[in-house]
């Protein structure tokens, strides 16, 4: 089958396209003609190696994917020939990526595609919004009636934090750029503050004048004299971008009001966390609610190309990568998804 993949770690001209062995999927494993797959940053990282992660070569690379059950899936899944689904937690921990014409997916860690939903805007959708709701909710134990504050409202992660936590009954409070303060707003933003504004950690304080319970950094600032500063009593400062970031920490402004900071890596994340994740990305994509910044598709045998616009940042919203058609088995019976 046709797969991007490694034979080593390196820069984005590591990455080939062509044949690898096709997978075969366990008793508890689930296989998938891939229909469409994505490039995360957190993909550049294990591909360059930053990240180290088990691999077996030839590695295919990539998280997320969208597509449909194939014929050849074990009994007893729960899954059937021709439904769409989707993952988002491949490429890692011993898994194949999902960069290739067909993938194989534990069982749970595979989700339906609610009907209606585009693949395209689905899987852009996928990894970021997981974050989001693993930063909001998992680690930053947001509450209905509570203040947070996303630094980041307009990019992948921040929009999706900004839907969530407005749809959990929070009040929003996002920095964002001047282009995009009127889609943070009809996000659910309550405020949005121009991140480029000289008075924008003044605004902040003005705008959480009893402090933010959380303060979600998407960003990778990483500024802990803002977060801390800005926190509620019993605050948390969720750190979730930023890898080589090594800001100072205002130890006294944090333990002196039961203030707290956690960081954490969707890597890490348990099944079923991210199947809790995953019943929420699934209401709020079938409502239209949940939607990415922007998308644009190129072919998978433009995943080396892919990885370094990411990695230089000349990427706006996601780059949707679209597999190759395999033929009448990709065909199979089931639905077509609306596209919207």
């Amino acid at each position: 089958m046709l797969a991007a993949y490694l034979k080593e770690c390196g820069p984005p001209d590591v990455i080939r396209f062509g044949e690898v062995p096709e997978p075969r999927p366990g008793a508890a494993d689930v296989l998938v003609d891939v229909h469409v797959t994505t490039v995360n940053v957190v993909d550049a990282l294990v591909r360059s190696g930053a990240f180290p992660v088990p691999m077996d070569l030839p590695f295919v690379v990539g998280r997320d994917l969208v597509g449909r059950v194939a014929e050849g899936t074990p009994a007893g899944t729960g899954f059937v020939p021709g439904e769409w689904v989707w993952c988002n937690s491949l490429g890692h921990g011993g898994r194949q990526g999902a960069a290739s014409e067909r993938a194989v997916v534990p069982a749970d860690r595979l989700y339906r595609l609610p009907d209606g939903v585009d693949p395209v805007h689905a899987v852009a959708l996928l990894h970021p919004a997981a974050t989001a709701y693993l930063g909001l909710f998992t680690h930053g134990r947001l509450r209905v009636g509570e203040t947070v504050v996303v630094v980041g409202g307009g990019g992948n992660v921040g929009s999706a934090m900004v839907v969530m936590a407005a749809h959990a009954g929070a009040r929003v409070v996002t920095t964002a750029g001047a282009r995009d303060a009127e889609r943070c707003r009809a996000l659910g933003a309550d405020e949005v503050i121009d991140y480029r504004d000289p008075e924008a950690v003044k605004a902040l304080r003005a705008a959480c004048p009893a402090g933010a319970d959380v303060y979600a950094d998407t960003s990778g600032l990483n500024d802990l004299d803002t977060a801390v500063d800005l926190l509620a009593r019993r605050g948390r400062a969720v750190l979730l971008a930023g890898y080589d970031t090594r800001p100072t920490l205002p130890a006294g402004a944090l333990y002196g009001v039961d203030r707290s900071i956690v960081g954490f890596a969707i890597s890490n994340a348990t099944s079923g966390e991210l199947a809790e994740a995953a019943a929420t990305i699934n209401r709020l994509m079938a409502r239209g609610a949940l939607r990415p910044p922007g998308t644009e598709t190129v072919p998978l045998s433009e995943a080396a190309e892919s990885h370094r616009r990411v990695e230089s940042g000349d990427v706006r919203g996601k780059l949707v990568l679209r597999v190759p058609e395999r033929g009448p088995s990709q065909a199979a019976a089931g639905r077509e998804p609306r596209r919207t």
